[in-house]
């Protein structure tokens, strides 16, 4: 995989925004494998395709991708804000591919591949609406909210301008797909929940630690009223699909030291 962006690509653009896309988008075209399935190229939708930017022809899965200078930060710069809700909430919603690149160096030092179940309404921010004297005065955007996204749903294809191998990138591919879930309140749940335990530091914790976010979820979640009993609903769920480990008397092993 070459890793460097060809500025002929961009020839005969004036935008920088457009230049920028044409850069982009040409190289995934012309350099990324499937990352679901392994295929070794996707092909592109046609130009104002609603829905995703790239597909596979053999797997069919969907993509859209996010790209940006530099680094993208805590927030993502995304479109209208109710046409992503409905997007990430529906059946059909696409996974996404975030890239950062340098156009310094002419060559993409970041991909990261996001399964579409990974994203919930709560890691998507309301920007404020355009002010009346805009061209498109009340048009409300959003922001993804990078840091809101599991580390388990940020699985890196480019890191530090480096491919990773093909092989490695599929099996945690296939690895998140135990955490699936096509309701979109359930893998609310799952999300929050799975943030909570990333946050302790420890491989090892207790129930007791978790419950220690009890608030926290009470507040993100305020139709529920029984935390506790989501609590360890969640926990179950995870440990069902080998993502935990149970050890008895209340005590849980992370997935990764799981895995050792």
């Amino acid at each position: 995989m070459d890793t460097s962006l060809n500025p002929q690509w961009a020839q005969g653009y004036r935008s920088k925004s457009q230049m920028a896309r044409m850069l982009t988008e040409t190289w995934t075209a012309a350099q990324l494998y499937c990352p679901t399935c392994g295929w070794p190229v996707l092909a592109r939708f046609p130009n104002n395709m609603a829905v995703a930017d790239f597909y596979c022809p053999k797997c069919k899965n969907e993509f859209e991708q996010k790209s940006k200078n530099g680094n993208f930060g805590t927030k993502i710069t995304d479109g209208a804000y109710h046409t992503f809700l409905e997007r990430i909430c529906s059946s059909q919603n696409p996974h996404f591919l975030m890239m950062c690149y340098s156009l310094e160096k002419m060559k993409v030092e970041q991909l990261v591949f996001v399964p579409k179940f990974f994203f919930v309404p709560q890691v998507v921010e309301k920007r404020k609406p355009l002010a009346q004297s805009a061209q498109r005065a009340g048009w409300v955007g959003c922001n993804i909210l990078w840091d809101k996204i599991p580390i388990q749903g940020r699985i890196s294809i480019i890191r530090n301008g480096v491919p990773l191998d093909k092989n490695a990138v599929l099996h945690q591919v296939n690895r998140a797909r135990n955490f699936q879930i096509d309701d979109v309140t359930s893998r609310g749940w799952l999300m929050d929940v799975l943030q909570c335990i990333n946050s302790i530091p420890s491989d090892l914790f207790s129930l007791n630690m978790v419950y220690e976010f009890e608030e926290l979820l009470a507040a993100k979640h305020p139709d529920n009223h029984n935390v506790r009993a989501k609590i360890r609903q969640q926990l179950q769920w995870l440990r069902d699909r080998g993502m935990l480990r149970f050890l008895g008397n209340g005590r849980y092993q992370k997935e990764a030291a799981a895995q050792t």
